[in-house]
């Protein structure tokens, strides 16, 4: 494990303005009822800089943490402010994944010792990365692919000085989905998503026409969550209790307020492609939605053989399944989402906020990164950004809010994925309530603050 001083730090400005905004002092003024008025009309001041380049909703603040630290995944912030970010080692995905050298290590460990809102320490260490990253009980947990480890760390300390010990291993990995993650409860729960081999469990992967397999054999192993010790090391995959089912891909796993787990699923792909007399370009485009989920033990999502359509935001049975689009026959008993969102908008992490910077409509709501379609033409490729999502008793209360946009750095009609220049994965929150996002695609880490002018 090697350190390295990364250049000087230079926003100085963002530890100043948040003191502004979060501390205050002496009583408080008496105001009339129309100066109350004036000033929750009164739009917050600006951000000072360009918002690191990105659209970010009125009060809120974008600066950059770190650059060109690699293929950044999630992200997680230690009790002291230090930052671990997973770093994909892994060759990408054959379904548009950006391209990028293999990563020399698996973690990224970053700290901010002038407290100005930008790290001058970087370590990065660990085997070969992949994509979920965590902190329980004194240790740093990395996943890295086939099996997910841990480093015992101090509670200062920023680069583990432990070697790696295995708590899973033989996780399935290659062919499908193999960037997975994972979040750890309380009680010591490790919940890991394993996301589906196939796009639709047909008897020939993405083949034009080809049945689903019924039933689909691959669940047994995949397309679900399974459920660890998070304190028990050398555990086999085998040996693991399947959570839940019928989840294509759960990218983003969160505990929310309530102590439940939440789980966002990337939808299925190529309904036009491989059903040409079903649906049209524009269907596939938008179809399926993509949704976010409260998980229960013994849940099923529904994965292959029905997906969520967007003109009537329910599920309909699969084509490989013998759907039309309008068929529901094989869905009944599968349960549905929380919210819904765009078709392929890839959602890749989930955060529940509880930092306490935020205005409190936003407290124990839910930020959702989305990493951007590549499959949506001929409609214009979307996503790409982090939204708010407020929740209620498990269910959405109200429409997604866009909190930050831009990152691919073009115009939204000319977005191309391997072309973007940044790309959101992971969430987390700082001690101060700052919120970090992470892009895989130009290695930034950017930090999120609130300003609201008061």
């Amino acid at each position: 494990m090697t350190g390295l001083l990364s250049r000087p730090a230079r926003l100085a400005t963002s530890v100043a303005l948040l003191a502004t905004v979060a501390c205050g002092g002496g009583e408080t003024p008496r105001r009339d009822a129309s100066d109350s008025a004036r000033t929750a009309a009164a739009p917050p001041p600006p951000c000072p800089g360009d918002n690191a380049g990105l659209t970010m909703a009125p009060g809120f603040c974008a600066s950059i943490f770190a650059d060109s630290v690699g293929h950044a995944r999630h992200i997680v912030v230690a009790a002291n402010g230090d930052v671990y970010v997973t770093l994909d080692g892994t060759q990408p995905s054959a379904e548009g994944e950006g391209k990028q050298k293999k990563a020399s290590a698996s973690f990224v460990a970053l700290r901010d010792t002038t407290k100005d809102g930008r790290a001058d320490v970087i370590v990065r260490g660990g085997g070969r990365g992949n994509t979920g990253i965590g902190l329980f009980a004194g240790y740093l947990y990395v996943d890295e692919g086939k099996r997910l480890v841990r480093y015992a760390r101090a509670d200062s300390q920023l680069a583990p000085a432990s070697t790696a010990e295995v708590v899973v291993q033989d996780l399935p990995f290659q062919p499908g989905h193999r960037a997975r993650n994972f979040v750890i409860a309380g009680d010591g729960s490790l919940y890991v998503n394993v996301g589906s081999a196939t796009n639709s469990c047909q008897k020939k992967d993405r083949a034009a026409k080809s049945p689903g397999n019924d039933p689909c054999t691959e669940l047994l192993t995949r397309a679900g969550i399974w459920r660890f010790d998070a304190n028990t090391p050398n555990q086999r995959f085998a040996a693991g209790a399947r959570f839940a089912t019928g989840i294509r891909n759960g990218m983003g796993l969160a505990l929310g307020g309530d102590q439940k787990l939440y789980a966002t699923q990337h939808g299925r792909d190529q309904l036009h492609d491989n059903w040409t007399d079903l649906f049209s370009t524009t269907y596939q485009a938008e179809n399926p939605l993509e949704e976010l989920m409260q998980v229960n033990e013994g849940d099923d999502f529904g994965w292959p053989y029905c997906y969520v359509a967007a003109d009537v935001k329910t599920r309909v049975t699969a084509p490989e399944y013998g759907g039309d689009g309008k068929k529901t026959d094989r869905c009944a008993a599968f349960k549905a989402p929380a919210a819904t969102f765009p078709g392929h908008w890839a959602p890749m992490s989930l955060l529940f906020y509880r930092g306490g910077m935020l205005p409190g409509k936003y407290e124990d709501g839910a930020f959702i990164a989305f990493h951007g379609s590549w499959n949506r033409l001929p409609e214009p490729q979307a996503g790409y950004r982090v939204v708010f999502q407020p929740l209620a008793n498990g269910a959405a209360q109200g429409a997604y809010e866009t909190i930050a946009d831009g990152f691919a750095g073009m115009a939204p009609d000319k977005v191309q994925p391997d072309a973007a220049k940044h790309r959101p994965v992971g969430l987390a929150t700082g001690p101060d309530g700052a919120l970090y996002i992470t892009d895989d695609a130009g290695g930034r880490i950017y930090r999120i603050t609130y300003n609201s002018g008061r």
